[in-house]
């Protein structure tokens, strides 16, 4: 398959490496990016064609995949380009960064349809999303009642967001929307069920001059992670208009409700969860790699895993990157049909998210009937799956 990539960053490189290990006949035949400092990561054995615009690259090279790891806001532009020159298209998360792109996306996806676009919603490839989505499928949980869960990120990574592009919510949609979109997906898949009335608190406390560090060990702690575009040194006394804090409540259309916080000064990372049913618990740590299904009435343990056993699961989203590619490259040959996320869920993430740091701005609760009801509209939307009936 002939690939032309749209945006050559961190991102692209890593999914890139691993699309090329599970489908060694991908070849690499342009790409569109205005500071190109990565590129020679892709060219391997050759050199790799620039083009001026995502348009003339698709028009010259006859590709059959655009992947698009560009910065969040350019996403729709590069999407629609691809959509109209007949390609499929693979978009990093979030597909877009605001309500006007969402309609304009919707718009593209009812004129030429949604098994073109494939979404970057990495997560849901998890081992432990995999054996929880088996879990619930079985009934072991039986009916949703309520969760809770977290997104708790190490300080070298927070201090990337506030010197980064990222930091800017015109380019990444927001911190919400730009990090924690991977979770929201995962509350969505869990519940079967989509936020109905979402509240939202947080802001910026820790990032900001009277808590910068003064000494150079310290102070490098917060550059390990290198910024490639936009960027500032100073993530302290930085210009990032996104937050470094928030925490949120949620109630789901199918009557479920739930918690969520986030901070990205956290030493002990975790992205913790626990799900519980009518009929058990589930919990566990994507970082810390476990998960343990335990029966309600009896206290019986019905699963209990320990990740951390398989070194390829404490790497690159817990070994999600390698297993999204895997069957990426399956989903590409049409050695299988269907993807474990669709763009669909990628658009119902993001208004999620937006919602959020809508009810966090504002101070009030978001009513998201209308926005569901404007979306399937289109006619975009997958069934509710089995487990949330």
């Amino acid at each position: 398959m002939r690939i032309v990539v749209a945006g050559v960053g961190k991102r692209s490189i890593k999914v890139l490496a691993y699309l090329r290990a599970a489908m060694p006949e991908m070849q690499i035949v342009g790409y569109v990016d205005p500071s190109p400092r990565l590129v020679p990561a892709l060219e391997e054995p050759d050199p790799i064609p620039a083009y001026d615009s995502v348009d003339k690259m698709l028009a010259e090279t006859k590709a059959g995949l655009l992947f698009v790891g560009s910065p969040n806001h350019l996403h729709l532009g590069h999407i629609a380009a691809g959509l109209r020159a007949g390609v499929r298209v693979f978009s990093e998360k979030p597909i877009v960064t605001t309500h006007d792109q969402t309609w304009a996306l919707a718009d593209l996806l009812a004129e030429y349809g949604t098994d073109r676009l494939i979404i970057g919603l990495v997560l849901r490839y998890a081992p432990q999303m995999k054996d929880l989505r088996r879990a619930l499928d079985a009934g072991q949980l039986g009916k949703i009642v309520s969760l809770e869960a977290n997104e708790h990120i190490e300080p070298q990574h927070g201090g990337f967001f506030m010197r980064d592009w990222r930091r800017y919510t015109a380019y990444s949609g927001g911190f919400m929307l730009e990090k924690c979109c991977h979770d929201i997906d995962l509350f969505h898949m869990i519940t079967g069920s989509r936020p109905q009335r979402v509240a939202s608190f947080g802001g910026r406390r820790t990032f900001t001059p009277e808590n910068a560090p003064t000494r150079n060990s310290d102070i490098a702690l917060f550059h390990q992670i290198p910024s490639l575009w936009e960027t500032t040194d100073d993530p302290f006394r930085s210009d990032a208009d996104i937050i470094d804090h928030q925490t949120a409540i949620l109630s789901f259309e199918n009557g479920v409700t739930m918690s969520f916080h986030t901070n990205i000064n956290t030493p002990d990372q975790s992205r913790h969860f626990c799900v519980i049913g009518t009929r058990g618990m589930a919990e566990g740590d994507l970082h810390r790699g476990y998960l343990r299904v335990t029966a309600a009435q009896t206290a019986e343990r019905l699963l209990d895993v320990d990740y951390t056993q398989d070194p390829d699961l404490q790497i690159d989203h817990y070994g999600s990157d390698r297993q999204m590619t895997r069957e990426l490259a399956a989903y590409l040959r049409g050695d299988i049909t269907d993807l474990p996320v669709s763009v669909v869920d990628g658009i119902e993430a993001g208004l999620s998210a937006m919602a959020l740091d809508q009810a966090r701005t504002t101070g009030q609760i978001v009513d998201l009937t209308q926005i569901w009801a404007r979306l399937d509209a289109y006619g975009l939307r997958n069934p509710v799956p089995a487990h949330a009936v």
